[in-house]
């Protein structure tokens, strides 16, 4: 799969210029209010015609307009799920979801049954939009579109109107879009949690221009990038999987190239891979091993570069095994510790700092406050 986007499109005084490429998994749209995610991704499903530029989704030209080609939004074959779910009132949930199928020619349909169960569905079939939580609602409207068999899923803002605990629900059923169908999904988000945990592509938008685009994880450490993320968004992204499960003590045990992690408690099983959210905020640097810490993970790693000072901070970004870490630190600590690139150093991060399953718990919760 791959999505290949240049476009250029002028709205008053705003203009949006977008060129990135993307593949297969969640191709993430990521900024700022009023930065052009939702008018990109207008442009890919065919919502917005653009000045200039051509959109490529796996060999299919959608748009051109050297050659003059705009496909219609009904034959692009994409599905779309908007802030809102939108669903049909007067229709049950069943017929809502066979809305869209209906449009799909009878060789290309999807099994109902398999979608249903995979979203947790079932027994709201018979039920009516007026009496769904928002969480289910947006579950009848990923189903609906998934439905209309979509070679792309499109994806605008899809848990900004729902509260910290529906976004818990939620999350999990599109990571299982992104690993168990292998559908691509193009998702447009202002969250760091949600961009973390799903990115495959990140593509950072900035006043209407691609400010960064390449591999979540790559992009995500990148110092430069802080004044676009805020302070919640620079940091580590690692993958790893399930070592051990300490069911005495709540915690799991994951095994990373940079060495084993204690997090909090995640329900998978020994050998279910596990993305981990470090932010920078969370880790704290030693020159050398510390002992007798209440924090379980100490993470010894190289200075690979020091940012440029904002403030009192200072970011630094370490190569711990080739595994990248981000931690922020005021100058004084800086000068302290005589820190330069190339030192070898020591990170320490509270088990609880890890946001690997619930980004619902941010500053401010209970998680944050205990060691």
């Amino acid at each position: 799969m791959s999505i290949d986007i240049d476009v250029t499109h002028r709205f008053g005084a705003f203009r949006l210029a977008a060129r990135f490429t993307g593949g297969a998994g969640v191709t993430a749209l990521f900024g700022r209010s009023g930065s052009g995610k939702t008018s990109l991704i207008n442009i890919i499903g065919g919502l917005l015609r653009p000045d200039r530029g051509r959109v490529v989704i796996d060999g299919v030209t959608l748009v051109d307009t050297d050659r003059g080609i705009f496909v219609p939004k009904h034959r692009r074959r994409l599905g779309y799920v908007f802030q809102e779910a939108r669903l049909f009132p007067h229709m049950s949930v069943r017929r809502n979801l066979l809305y869209g199928r209906g449009f799909v020619p009878a060789g290309e349909r999807v099994a109902v049954e398999p979608i249903v169960a995979m979203l947790g569905i079932g027994h709201l079939l018979e039920r009516r939009p007026a009496g769904l939580s928002g969480g289910e609602k947006q579950r009848v409207a990923i189903g609906r579109a998934l439905l209309a068999s979509p070679r792309l899923l499109l994806m605008d803002e899809p848990l900004a109107a729902l509260d910290e605990s529906r976004k818990g629900e939620i999350l999990p059923y599109i990571e299982r879009l992104r690993d168990e169908m292998r559908l691509p999904i193009v998702y447009v988000s202002h969250s760091v949690a949600e961009v973390a945990r799903l990115a495959t592509t990140l593509v950072v938008l900035n006043a209407g221009e691609v400010a960064a685009a390449g591999p979540a994880a790559e992009v995500m450490q990148r110092l430069d990038l802080s004044p676009l993320t805020g302070p919640e968004g620079t940091g580590a992204v690692i993958d790893g999987t399930v070592a051990a499960q300490d069911e005495r003590y709540g915690l799991t045990l994951v095994a990373t190239p940079a060495g084993e992690l204690r997090i909090p408690s995640v329900a998978k099983p020994v050998g279910a891979p596990v993305r981990l959210h470090i932010r920078a905020r969370d880790v704290m640097l030693a020159d050398r091993r510390p002992e007798g810490l209440s924090a379980l993970n100490i993470i010894a790693g190289v200075i690979a570069e020091i940012g440029s000072p904002v403030g009192a901070a200072v970011e630094i970004r370490l190569d711990c095994q080739g595994v990248p870490l981000v931690a922020r630190l005021t100058r004084l600590s800086l000068d302290r510790l005589g820190l330069a690139p190339g030192r070898t150093v020591f990170a320490v991060v509270k088990a609880v700092s890890f946001l690997p399953e619930e980004p619902g718990k941010r500053e401010g919760s209970a998680a944050d406050a205990a060691d």
